[in-house]
């Protein structure tokens, strides 16, 4: 497998763990929104490392974790959002 984009959203309901994943995501990835994260050409490696870390800190029954994987060229968007393919990070 080639390295891949994805999108991950996620619905967390204790914060104290919300706290922890978006620490976390921030890390790896790019924060589209609140709970919205862009996973940049991530490999077959970092993204079951992910997976792993993921799944110890979320409560299986109360929390919702979702990963997409996206094709940025195939997918539609407008010019109004940032630039996925080079984003504009401020740090």
């Amino acid at each position: 497998m080639q390295n891949c984009d994805f999108l991950i959203c996620y619905d967390i309901s204790d914060e104290k763990r919300l706290r922890k994943i978006a620490k976390m995501l921030e890390k790896v990835s790019i924060r589209i929104q609140k709970s919205v994260f862009f996973y940049k050409n991530a490999s077959k490696k970092s993204l079951k490392n992910l997976l792993v870390d993921l799944n110890n800190l979320i409560d299986q029954e109360d929390d919702d974790v979702r990963i997409y994987q996206v094709d940025i060229y195939k997918s539609m968007h407008f010019n109004n959002g940032i630039s996925l393919v080079k984003p504009n990070i401020l740090t």
